[in-house]
């Protein structure tokens, strides 16, 4: 039997999924499962309630002509249904990840304030196990951060696939955190972090329902998008209901449980050194490959510190200061501006940079030292055949003043050679760089 569907303010194009608005006629609880975007949930009252003083959107309800209590009687009425659904007919609420939005605060003479937000809606659950306690959503803090450092969990939920399918469309714009800290693993299975540990998907049990908060995507269309949630939905059918496991239930094994236990510790802790070992590995391969940045990227985060880590590698003492490098060494001292051109060549602000960096230099009584302007063009294209990266007027203007100019291939080959080269001075090779007046053709690339 096909499930009932029912999409509310989120775009999905997909016969088995009918669409309504949140303030609309159909009941949530007449549904096998409910999508819902609460982004636009607030604007019902930021459109008629405007900003106090004090920066809060607040509304007295015996004044109001009834819009609090219209709202409040919504939030109450999509909030039953909503606990009908998960609790009662063991449903599925999907709801897009985003912040508690403004804040709506209704007063009424001496009664208690009211508070509405996005979230007013969602029913409450408290899981319980022996140490801890997790209360839903009112001890939930919805973080507003922006990002698309997605990282997919391991986890045995149907929407793993959806997850996979869309982590580099997922662009969230908020994140999930316990008010008490409260290790959110042991009730709920996280589906997404990002990259410094924050939530930002989750599968939280209603007894037999289930609430998941996913990330909004960019980028995808409405059908697509659709088409792979009625698949994950489909799969959800067969799920069990969420019940912690008391203290006493080990006291009662089954035949063949203790070897599966001791198999499962063992791969987790394969699993773990294997884990360790990958990082201790890509960090070495970062560290090994580091120089081959300068070939193809640019910038003062990339491409500048590629070229750096160059110099430092034929034994040049490398400081870098506003963007420009100071190499010093027995062979002498030079300033480097490193430019990595969008085109085909680097044109004469570089060259102009460079010569302003040296006269500043004189002035503030560090003598004349040596201009190198380091310069990457076609970048798109096999450093092998990539043309003339200079123009003509930088060329002439380095020659004049006896500059040293070089492609970052050139640079990459003298870091490459000395890497292979058995000797651990490269004396010879600062020397050529030092002496070098107009284009470098001191190692010609291969």
């Amino acid at each position: 039997m096909e499930n009932l569907s029912l999409s509310i303010d989120w775009r999905l194009d997909h016969p088995a999924i009918q669409s309504e608005g949140f303030f609309g006629r159909f009941s949530f609880s007449a549904y096998d499962v409910v999508l819902i975007d609460p982004l636009d949930i607030s604007s019902r009252w930021i459109r008629e309630v405007g900003v106090s003083p004090d920066g809060v959107r607040r509304i007295d309800a015996q004044r109001d002509r009834g819009l609090s209590k219209t709202l409040v009687a919504w939030m109450s009425k999509r909030r039953a249904e909503s606990e009908d659904l998960l609790k009662q007919a063991g449903g599925i609420i999907i709801c897009r990840l985003r912040t508690r939005g403004e804040t709506l605060e209704i007063t009424s003479g001496s009664a208690p304030v009211e508070h509405l937000d996005r979230y007013s809606w969602l029913p409450s659950i408290s899981l319980i196990d022996r140490h801890h306690q997790l209360v839903f959503p009112s001890n939930g803090r919805f973080i507003p951060r922006r990002g698309r450092d997605v990282v997919i969990e391991e986890s045995s939920s149907p929407f793993s696939d959806y997850m996979q399918q869309f982590q580099d469309f997922f662009v969230y714009d908020a994140v999930y955190q316990d008010l008490l800290s409260t290790p959110i693993d042991r009730f709920a299975k996280v589906l997404a972090r990002n990259k410094v540990g924050d939530v930002l998907a989750l599968e939280i049990p209603f007894d037999e329902g289930r609430l998941i908060l996913v990330p909004p995507t960019e980028g995808v269309s409405p059908s697509h998008e659709a088409s792979v949630l009625h698949d994950a939905i489909h799969r959800m059918i067969d799920r069990p209901s969420f019940a912690a496991s008391p203290d006493w239930l080990p006291g009662y094994p089954l035949p063949g449980e203790d070897e599966l236990q001791d198999e499962l510790v063992r791969l987790d802790e394969r699993q773990t050194a294997i884990a360790e070992k990958l990082a201790e590995l890509r960090t070495q391969w970062d560290q090994k490959t580091r120089h081959k940045r300068m070939l193809y990227t640019k910038g003062r985060f990339a491409f500048l510190p590629a070229v750096a880590d160059g110099f430092r590698e034929l034994g040049f003492d490398v400081e870098i200061v506003d963007g420009v490098l100071t190499l010093r060494s027995q062979e002498g001292d030079a300033l480097v501006v490193a430019q990595a051109a969008e085109g085909a060549k680097v044109e004469l602000p570089a060259y102009r940079h460079l010569l302003d960096c040296i006269d500043q230099a004189v002035t503030d009584g560090d003598g004349r030292m040596k201009g190198i302007l380091v310069v990457s063009g076609s970048r798109e294209l096999d450093p092998k055949r990539r043309p003339t990266q200079f123009s003509e007027g930088v060329l002439r203007g380095c020659a004049d003043q006896g500059y040293c100019i070089l492609s970052s291939y050139h640079l990459f080959k003298l870091v490459q050679d000395a890497l292979a080269s058995k000797r651990k001075n490269h004396a010879s090779v600062r020397r050529q760089l030092i002496e070098c007046d107009g284009e470098f053709r001191g190692a010609e690339p291969k």
